[in-house]
């Protein structure tokens, strides 16, 4: 017991630091590490308290860089219907095909950019497909607790800097994490047992955040870019690997 304890804080603690860094990444190791003592299930409720406050923290945080109040309100507002839809589905839907089709559309983007280094998303086309894209993110984000794949890599593709980045990514975060937990509750998925570890799990990942916020000063935007790519590739990865 003390080892599980021990090892899922580690997880958390790095999960923090990834999230410090990027403003993302923290369940690429929290929910995998989770799953391997808990269910998909139970894996995703216990995140959902760590996956709410750190994003209230940097959306305050970085709110000076934040893009325009129409394209982020549609980003959230989207976000949030589709995570409602998502933690429907976490009921009954197994999402093995969809996670496949995911994992193979990210590989894709990320080998793209990765030879075509200076191709950016136009914010005009953006705006257009920003609606259904963050209702799909949000979909997956209730349903597998981890939205990444779709959400991450449409705002990567906009080619933000850093803070700007953060700022975005940490509203469409916050949006989703407002309407998964109280979901959870209405649902009964989450219990009170449940609802304590999870905020016990937010001190190592708060504790991990400003470590990673203090190395990514170090980087320059192309590393960090070349950072977020990474992380992507790795949610691709994990998504095989959940398949597989």
């Amino acid at each position: 017991m003390i080892e599980t304890v021990a090892l899922v804080a580690i997880g958390f603690l790095l999960g923090g630091i990834i999230k410090g860094a990027t403003g993302v990444g923290a369940p690429l190791i929290a929910v995998p590490l989770l799953t391997m003592f808990y269910d998909v299930q139970t894996a995703v409720i216990l995140f959902a308290v760590p996956n709410c406050l750190p994003n209230v923290w940097q959306s305050w945080r970085y709110r000076k860089h934040r893009l325009e109040t129409r394209f982020i309100s549609k980003l959230a507002i989207a976000g949030g219907i589709g995570t409602l839809t998502g933690t429907i589905l976490l009921i009954q839907l197994p999402a093995t095909f969809l996670k496949l089709v995911l994992a193979f559309t990210v590989y894709g983007y990320v080998i793209f950019r990765w030879f075509n280094p200076g191709w950016r998303l136009d914010m005009q086309l953006a705006q257009k497909i920003v609606i259904p894209t963050a209702a799909i993110a949000g979909t997956l984000q209730g349903a597998s607790g981890l939205s990444a794949p779709v959400s991450v890599t449409f705002i990567n593709a906009l080619r933000l800097e850093r803070p700007r980045f953060i700022s975005t990514i940490s509203i469409y975060f916050l949006a989703t994490s407002i309407v998964q937990l109280p979901a959870l509750f209405a649902f009964g998925l989450m219990t009170p047992e449940y609802f304590l570890i999870s905020c016990a799990a937010v001190l190592p990942l708060i504790a991990g955040m400003p470590i990673g916020s203090f190395l990514a000063r170090k980087l320059s935007r192309n590393n960090f870019d070349q950072l977020i790519l990474f992380v992507l590739f790795v949610v691709a990865t994990r998504l095989l690997i959940d398949i597989f």
